[in-house]
């Protein structure tokens, strides 16, 4: 058998796998619409991000433990606390360093004296976020944009004295921790906000989140040993999907089995780096507290302005990202994306074309398709960046795609 047709028949083979272990209804934990929940994925409330339930039945019925997962556009974390969760070897990237910052907190497992001092100091907050304290400010950091105003300045003040008393953790993953719960508490407070809470409801809202989120982690350290995982730590590289196959940090591991994500939506308007406040004013702020890099462009974070005709650059970008992903791939690993258009009819065609040119041929699950195009699609649930004023627009939908390396 010539190198050509042994290639084609391992494809071949491949789908085949595909379509037996998927003899389940994949269409329930795609379709699935409930409140995020369970674990740490509370943590923080990443755009665009999809169902655990649908990350979990993807993980568990396209790889086996052991096997590596790569999220290359990870988020929130939802796919790499899942991977970790069943035991795989998680891998995520991302070009946001709020994503890594987000992603390794809800990760990193924290242990019975970690979650001991947080409450402890958690108790002693209410003495110490009152406006009377005196903070030194470090006059080479402006505030945050828009936090500076009439309806705002209260929560950038108590905001400060909690980032100040930050400081008085004693290790760094209980800093990060509560870190996390200072962005989780002002995203609350702040985000999509055209009213904002006043001092007392944020404080309430804080301790509550703190408690919420201990218990969250401690229902994953419990998944972990209840299922006597022990797989490495996750790898969370902080860069651009395209050129990951140069990444030294790759090589140590086997080809990803499963390639779980969802990248930038085409012509789909998502604030990765902004939150909303007082109807269209945009803060910096998730990056003041989370004390990560920022200063790019929505464009940056997105493939390019959604408002490019023909979205030339995005679907250029694509192109690129998807064929560094390929070259780590081999004839077993599976590509699950879900994606959303502003127009389906013309935005799928290019996109599709876009993972051909990156050496990807899509696999068709016809069985559990839902729609006449032998795809499986679901309704957007309830998001801030799916706006509800204009109602069933093509846009409210998207699609899961399965894709294998070109023969």
């Amino acid at each position: 058998m010539g190198l050509y047709p042994y290639c084609l028949a391992k494809l071949r083979l491949a789908r085949q796998n595909i379509y037996m272990v998927s003899r389940i209804d994949l269409v329930e934990s795609i379709t699935c619409n409930t409140h995020v929940k369970g674990l740490t994925h509370n943590f923080y409330r990443y755009p665009a991000r999809f169902s655990p339930v649908f990350a979990r039945t993807i993980i568990q019925k396209f790889s086996k433990p052991g096997d590596v997962v790569l999220d290359p556009f990870m988020g929130g974390g939802t796919t790499l606390v899942e991977a970790i969760a069943a035991g795989r070897h998680a891998i995520g990237t991302d070009i946001n360093e709020l994503a890594v910052f987000i992603s390794e907190v809800k990760t990193s497992v924290l242990s019975e004296m970690d979650i001991a001092e947080i409450k402890l100091w958690t108790e002693s907050l209410p003495s110490k976020l009152n406006f009377h304290s005196i903070i030194v400010k470090d006059k080479a950091n402006e505030y945050p944009l828009n936090l500076s105003l009439r309806h705002t300045w209260r929560i950038r003040r108590i905001l400060e004295l909690l980032l100040s008393n930050i400081r008085l953790l004693s290790t760094h993953i209980q800093r990060q921790f509560a870190k996390c719960a200072a962005l989780n508490t002002a995203q609350w407070a702040l985000d999509s906000k055209t009213k904002v809470p006043s001092v007392s409801e944020f404080r309430e809202r804080l301790y509550k989140n703190i408690d919420t989120m201990i218990s969250g982690m401690i229902e994953f350290k419990e998944t972990i040993t209840r299922g006597g995982i022990s797989v490495n730590a996750p790898d969370f590289i902080c860069r651009s999907a395209v050129g990951i196959e140069n990444e030294e940090r790759f090589k140590q591991y086997a080809p990803p089995s499963l390639v779980l994500t969802s990248p930038p939506y085409p012509g789909i308007h998502v604030l990765y780096h902004r939150w909303q406040i007082l109807g269209r004013k945009e803060t910096t702020a998730p990056y003041w507290i989370s004390n990560c890099m920022d200063g790019c462009g929505a464009s940056y974070y997105t493939f390019g302005d959604r408002k490019q005709k023909k979205l030339t650059k995005y679907f250029e970008q694509a192109t690129q990202a998807f064929s560094s992903i390929a070259k780590i791939l081999d004839s077993n690993s599976t590509v699950v994306q879900m994606v959303a258009f502003s127009d389906p009819t013309w935005q799928l065609p290019a996109y599709l074309n876009s993972l051909v040119d990156a050496g990807l041929e899509e696999v068709f699950l016809k069985e559990f398709a839902n729609s006449e195009d032998g795809r499986i699609w679901r309704t957007v649930p309830n998001r801030k960046w799916q706006a509800s004023v204009k109602g069933n627009t093509p846009s409210s939908k998207e699609v899961v795609l399965f894709h294998k390396l070109s023969g």
